[in-house]
């Protein structure tokens, strides 16, 4: 009679699992920006900010009330906020010590970048709906706190270019936070850098020029209203080169070549 032998069962590593879809980093990176305390106040934050707007617009009557005024109104605390979010979409992975663990599951880090980037794009389509939903509560309670009527009129291409501002705004954040890698040093950065940039090229007439087309906030604020040109766009693109496109190339580069501890 033989007798059976039996063969020990060899331990699974992390090469015998099939590597995360890029779908489903996408889905974690979203998670990653509520499922955190400063996350989720942060949301809380921005949704109240943007009914406070609401409010102040139907109570003000010096302010314009079309669906086109308040679709404007209710991006400004988005595009001031939201960025933070993605700041932090990036710099929680060190200050919470997890990039280890995110970059050992999916050792190609530009898989794990490109994730962060499509949440953060997410986040401000996110944002626009968001806006264009109280927009919508605004405009029905418009006869309600005014003698205005209400007026529904908004233009595809504003509600596009609309849309283009914020996602840059919000990859704006989400470069600074590549580039640092620290949270309070990329907040702080990101709020401090443009404005002293702005106020410098604003008091110096020689660099009026500069002001026209590497200033964010100068070269974004056309796309608030139609018709904008292809001179416009192409000096939105060069600001958009200078403020994103820079800092993301560094800082994803930094990432890649960064010893994770």
């Amino acid at each position: 009679m033989s007798t059976a032998t039996l063969t020990p069962e060899q331990p699974r590593t992390l090469a015998d699992h099939p590597a995360p879809s890029l779908l489903q980093l996408v889905r974690v990176e979203l998670r990653k920006s509520y499922d955190t305390r400063a996350g989720r106040w942060l949301l809380i934050v921005i949704g109240l900010a943007v009914l406070a707007v609401v409010a102040l617009s139907l109570f003000v009557e010096d302010v314009p009330k079309t669906f086109t005024d308040h679709f404007g109104f209710t991006q400004l605390p988005i595009s001031i906020l939201l960025p933070v979010l993605g700041i932090l979409l990036v710099t929680s992975e060190w200050s919470q010590r997890t990039a280890m663990t995110t970059f050992t599951l999916v050792p190609r880090r530009s898989r794990v970048l490109v994730a962060k980037v499509l949440a953060a794009t997410l986040l401000a389509v996110l944002g626009v709906v968001v806006a264009a939903l109280a927009s919508v509560l605004a405009t029905v309670l418009t006869p309600v706190f005014s003698d205005a009527e209400r007026d529904w009129s908004l233009s595809a291409a504003l509600v596009g270019q609309v849309l283009v501002v914020q996602v840059v705004t919000v990859l704006a954040g989400v470069a600074f936070g590549m580039l640092l890698l620290s949270s309070p040093l990329a907040i702080v950065l990101y709020f401090v850098l443009p404005t002293v940039f702005t106020i410098l090229v604003s008091l110096v007439a020689a660099l009026d020029w500069v002001r026209d087309w590497l200033d964010l906030s100068t070269t974004s604020m056309p796309l608030f209203e139609d018709g904008v040109d292809a001179q416009g766009w192409l000096q939105f693109g060069t600001s958009v080169g200078l403020w994103v496109a820079l800092p993301m190339l560094l800082g994803w580069l930094r990432i890649l070549r960064t010893e994770v501890a």
